[in-house]
Parts: structure tokens; sequence; C-alpha cells
């Protein structure tokens, strides 16, 4: 059905349209008695208010945006951004505002979004997720002025409010566990190697493995089942194949599984294995997955929240969210 119109409502009131823009924006120069009748005549017709015509008019959008660089069909079975999501739509909706959520598969059309969005002015504000090694979306946002929290760092924030979780202590935590198993081979199948996150963790990993005196080996991948399963092979048909790996999310994880067992490597007997980010899936296998856990859900409420402040024009800090810690369960256990 389409949508109604000033004009329409003007029509049916016997009104002109500056009448209805008065009465509805609460204007001065309309009796009551005219004012009521055209608020009902627009409810009774479904009217909304359009975001961008009431951001060009000096308000606000009323919609926070987010861009996730991802490909559609992978995001769907990502745990980490549906808990995100699921929290930052949470805490909008309780703020009455809306989120608009782009998937888009490449940087220049991410970039171009943002640049449609806050010409239009449909957005009050982004989050800005995966923080890149030399994001060149940190200076478009400072160029543009875009009031933006980003969902990382504390590296790659460039003077933009960031909020993030120690992933340095926790992949610490998990290498110094798996060594006081007794392992001493040590993989760990990563993430896109662009992202800061992915380059912090990897640091972590080997300076930890260092210290400890176990040697690494590390498989770059894009976080799917299919790539984190490729990787688990080529790590378990190594000459000297690791007797731990570390997964940095869920899902490559669970791959990693059904490839141990087809190999006829049985885990944790033979194969330990650790997981990121600790969703549901994590106790729904056999075995049940050891695993690095964060409050996702919490953690999107609360650039959500910092998000809705900097708009508002409240002052904000960078901040770390939270130290992820490990909940250990039947998929890791001593060497053999």
């Amino acid at each position: 059905m389409k949508r109604p119109t000033i004009a329409d409502i003007a029509r049916a009131a016997g009104v002109s349209k500056g009448t209805v823009s008065f009465a509805l924006n609460g204007r001065p120069g309309v009796s009551e008695r005219t004012r009521d009748r055209i608020l009902a005549i627009a409810r009774d017709m479904g009217w909304q208010p359009s975001s961008v015509a009431r951001a060009l008019s000096g308000g606000r959008a009323g919609v926070l945006g987010l861009v996730v660089d991802r490909p559609a069909r992978t995001l769907g079975v990502e745990p980490f951004f549906m808990q995100l999501i699921s929290g930052i739509e949470g805490e909008l909706a309780a703020n009455d505002v809306a989120l608009l959520l782009q998937v888009t598969e490449d940087q220049a059309a991410q970039t171009a979004t943002y640049r449609r969005w806050w010409s239009e002015r449909r957005v009050d504000g982004i989050f800005l997720v995966d923080l890149r090694v030399d994001d060149e979306r940190v200076a478009l946002v400072a160029e543009l002025g875009i009031p933006a929290i980003v969902v990382g760092g504390p590296r790659g924030l460039a003077g933009l409010p960031g909020v993030w979780n120690d992933e340095a202590a926790g992949i610490r935590e998990v290498v110094e566990y798996l060594v006081a198993l007794g392992h001493r081979r040590i993989a760990r199948v990563a993430g896109l190697p662009e992202l800061w996150h992915t380059v912090v963790r990897g640091e972590a990993f080997e300076r930890a493995a260092r210290a400890l005196g176990a040697s690494v080996a590390t498989e770059v991948t894009d976080y799917t089942g299919d790539a984190g399963a490729r990787a688990t092979r080529r790590l378990l048909a190594a000459a000297e194949p690791p007797t731990a790996i570390i997964y940095d999310n869920d899902v490559m994880a669970i791959a990693g599984l059904s490839v141990a067992a087809e190999m006829g490597v049985p885990v944790p007997s033979r194969l330990s294995v650790v997981a990121w980010d600790d969703s549901v899936l994590c106790g729904l296998v056999r075995p049940r997955l050891t695993a690095v856990s964060v409050d996702i859900h919490a953690y999107g409420v609360r650039v959500a929240r910092l998000l809705l402040d900097l708009v508002a024009g409240r002052p904000v800090e960078s901040a770390c969210n939270a130290t992820p810690t490990l909940n250990p369960r039947e998929s890791t256990a001593p060497v053999a």
C-alpha cells in the first residue's frame, strides 16, 4: 500500500499542506480543533514522519547505522555478530531508536554507504566494526564528522572512541592452560589477517608460546567453516601435527572437530580443541568445546549506550569492555 503523504492528509482534511505540516509538527498558527482533526486523519491513514525529511528539517533521524563487510551467506551463521546485533538492537529499541543494517562485501561499497547515509541524513551515528590495520574508514568518518563508536581497539582507533575486549589476555590464558596440560605443539586457526584483533591475538599467541617453550603454527582463514576445515586438514597432515588447536571462532572449531574425526584423530585424547566466543553451539557438539567466553550481547548493549551518549553530545571515553575467560570442557585434555 502506498505510504500516505502530507498532500494526502491535506486533501482528506480539506486544508493546505502548510496547515497539515504545522499541525503535525506542533507549530502555532493552527486552531486546536483543526489540529486534532488533522492528527486523527493522519492516524487513520497510518501516516509516519519521514526520517530523511525530519533530519533535513534540523531534527535527528532516530536511526544508528551498522555496516558489516562480510558475505551475507556467512553472516547468518556467525554467532558473534548475531549476539552483538541483538545487544545493540535491544538497547536502541528501548530508547526508541532504530538500527539500519547494511551488509557489503568490499570496503569501497562500505565507504560509499557511509557517505550516502550521512549526505541523506539517514543516520545520526554509526557503529564501526572489524577495525582494520590502516583502516581508511577512520579518516573518512573524521572527515565527514559522523559520530562513531569503534567496536574494537585499542590499536588503530586514531582518535575515535572505541570499546574492546582484552584479546591478548584471553589468548595468553589459553596458551598457559594448554602448556599446563603438556602441549608443546600448538596451532591457531586465525581469522582475517588485516583485522586489528587478529593481529593482537597473533602477537600475544606467539609471545606466550615462546615464553613457555611451545612451538606454534598459524593458518589464516576467513572465519567460515569451510576455511576452518581446510586449515585443520593441513595442520593434521603435517609431519609433526599439533596436539592442540585454537580456533578464532566456534564455527571453525566445530568444523575442525569434524575434520579430526574424518582423519581418525580422536578429540581430546590426541588433539585438544579450543574455540573463541563460546556461543550456544559449543555446548551442543560432542565433545563439548572448551571455549574462550565473553558476553557479546552485553558488549552490544554497552556500545549502543555509548553511541547514544555521543549523539546526544555527552562525553564518551574509550575503554576495555571485558577480559575473556576460559571455560574448560571435554574437548581438551592432558597430552597422552
